[in-house]
């Protein structure tokens, strides 16, 4: 059995929010820690992880006690960053791969970092004939609600049980709670079902 692969000393950047794999993310950067971290991943070329805030807030607070955040996250590529005011910054990056965290440490200046494990990637399987509607409503909904990072979507991937149902985590109304459920799950085609099962109860049908 091969060992998961360990990323050591990965920068976090934890959020009220949930990054899937093949998703998007902007951000806009004005935290020193966060300016910084960015700056030293785009020139080293390397990612940073995204992880969920259990308590705590994204902008630093001294007097409160430390944020903590969910195990599982999301490695992010850094697609692009631009400047929008003094000491502002846009950020835009995608989805990689999850990954589990073994340690984390937060640094003096207030970032934290982590030892992860990368986790399985989704291996692709088609949309059994039972839950293909998901897709046929996925494709609808885009077109009346266009997504720029996702316009360049390819049939193939509206076939694929693992992009489908992560998109559908992106858009949908969930509670925080559900969607890291489903981004810890580790069978594409029952992330796809239970997103199935939510677009039911929210009578969204092609």
């Amino acid at each position: 059995m091969t060992s998961p692969l360990t990323l050591i000393s990965l920068p976090l950047f934890p959020l009220h929010a949930v990054l899937f794999p093949g998703g998007h993310l902007p951000l806009r950067v004005f935290e020193a820690r966060y300016r910084n971290m960015v700056h030293g991943c785009r020139e080293a070329g390397a990612p940073f992880g995204v992880v969920t805030l259990l308590s705590g807030q994204e902008i630093h607070q001294p007097h409160l006690p430390p944020e903590t955040f969910y195990a599982t996250g999301t490695i992010a590529a850094i697609d692009s960053l631009s400047p929008l005011s003094t000491g502002l910054e846009l950020l835009h990056c995608s989805g990689r791969e999850r990954f589990h965290i073994t340690t984390a440490r937060k640094l003096p200046l207030g970032l934290w970092v982590a030892d992860v494990e990368l986790l399985p990637a989704d291996h692709t399987i088609p949309i059994p004939s039972y839950l293909r509607h998901t897709a046929t409503t996925l494709r609808l909904v885009l077109q009346k609600i266009p997504q720029n990072h996702l316009e360049g979507a390819t049939d193939a991937q509206f076939a694929d049980c693992g992009w489908v149902a992560n998109r559908w985590c992106e858009l949908l109304p969930m509670e925080r709670k559900l969607q890291l459920c489903l981004l810890e799950l580790d069978s594409p085609l029952v992330r796809l079902e239970l997103v199935a099962d939510t677009l039911e109860r929210a009578g969204i049908t092609p």
